[in-house]
């Protein structure tokens, strides 16, 4: 009787309201996690059905192994659609502009406004909208006008469009600006921690920035500082480190209010600042580049003319012109020898010798060869690719699994 409202009898003694249910954890047969932390076991026979309701409500994540079957966009004819990873056609080519899946839904531009379309190529056009966010925690930001609101995984309005900012929901809460104070809203629209800022950002592990008074710092899900505001802006954490800003550079505090790394970092237009991959993160100081560790640390002092993220132990960097790859210690891993390069996604880099593009594994030995004019990283077994202007997606072996006629 419940379950149409979004409840499931996880076992004989849990009915479970998906808007407080985490993750599935596959651990010793099957868990949902709680946002409070608890862990409920589902059951043998529950099981399937379990995972058919996550699938219906979305959002929730799935520990070990992906929510959703991934989803690759293609081209055809001047319009966008989908194909599974085997390269089989999901969703036909039918709209004019499309953005990527995340958490099973992506947007699909209509008459200059977006719509929500989810993996099954169902449209959601109850309303449309002028900004959609990603689905986090059974939620999605939907902007109507200059207010925003929120959906749920059925294209309803959970939250009416009220806010001049909303963030995404995080550990319960998501930042929020109504009348020009900015507080913390609850997944039914109240706030659970009342506007009194001037600007909030997300919860990580039970903090996020806050700013009064044009200083930021970090309070808890009480609203209460934890860390006074101290600094000219602040980000939400990463694991134990925090992007803090002061004097128009960046550096990194702890969850103690600490600066790990003392604000000393220029801001580059175009890239990136403070936001980790692969637990490290760009930095830019007096022309240089290097890098920051999540744990708070210099790794890398600034020394390479340009420098891409980490990616599976190794990153792109440029020396007198040429690209190659350093490890987490600064050491030179792939000598720098390719006119451009990419990330390390699934075990492959995208490389460019002689005006073409191929891959690369992390010995530096090329593995498909160099013959298109643009590639992309891998993602879930395929990567994008572009030959005689014609998009087409290889696997890691080369072969080609889907080509644009």
């Amino acid at each position: 009787m419940l379950e149409p409202h979004g409840f499931v009898r996880a076992h004989q003694s849990h009915l479970l309201n998906f808007r407080f249910v985490q993750e599935f954890q596959k651990k010793e047969g099957g868990y949902l996690k709680m946002k409070n932390g608890d862990l409920v076991p589902v059951s043998v026979r529950k099981k399937a059905e379990v995972l058919e309701w996550l699938g219906q409500c979305g959002g929730i994540r799935y520990f070990c192994r992906p929510m959703y079957s991934p989803l690759f966009k293609i081209r055809q004819n001047g319009f966008f659609g989908f194909i599974n990873a085997e390269g089989e056609l999901a969703i036909e080519p039918q709209y004019l502009e499309a953005g990527e899946f995340q958490n099973g839904f992506t947007t699909v531009r209509l008459n200059g406004l977006l719509a929500l379309l989810d993996s099954l190529g169902r449209l959601y056009i109850k309303r449309l909208y002028r900004a959609l966010g990603p689905f986090s925690e059974g939620l999605a930001k939907a902007q109507v006008a200059q207010l925003w609101g929120y959906l749920d995984a059925h294209g309803n309005e959970a939250i009416a469009p009220l806010f001049e900012y909303a963030g995404d929901f995080c550990e319960g809460l998501a930042p929020a600006t109504f009348e020009g104070s900015a507080g913390f809203l609850n997944p039914e629209g109240q706030f659970a921690v009342r506007p009194v800022f001037s600007k909030t950002g997300n919860f990580s592990k039970g903090l996020a920035p806050a700013c009064s008074e044009g200083l930021w710092g970090f309070v808890d899900k009480t609203g209460a500082y934890c860390i006074e505001p101290q600094w000219d802006g602040a980000s939400s954490f990463q694991g134990e480190s925090a992007l803090v800003t002061l004097d128009g550079r960046w550096g990194l505090c702890n969850r103690a209010g600490e600066e790990t790394v003392p604000p000393q970092f220029e801001f580059v237009k175009g890239h990136a600042h403070g936001e980790f991959f692969d637990g490290m993160a760009l930095a830019f100081r007096d022309g240089k580049y290097g890098f920051v560790s999540q744990d708070g640390n210099i790794a890398v002092e600034p020394m390479f003319d340009l420098a891409g993220d980490f990616g599976e132990g190794l990153a792109l960097v440029e020396i007198n012109g040429a690209y190659g790859y350093i490890d987490k210690a600064g050491k030179l891993s792939i000598m720098p020898k390719f006119e451009d390069a990419g990330v390390f996604s699934d075990g492959l880099a995208q490389v460019c010798a002689n005006g073409l593009w191929g891959y690369i594994n992390p010995d530096g030995q090329i593995v498909i060869p160099p013959t298109f004019q643009s590639a992309a990283p891998f993602r879930e077994g395929l990567a994008l690719s572009v030959l005689d202007g014609k998009w087409q997606y290889i696997n890691r072996q080369g072969k080609v699994i889907w080509r644009e006629h």
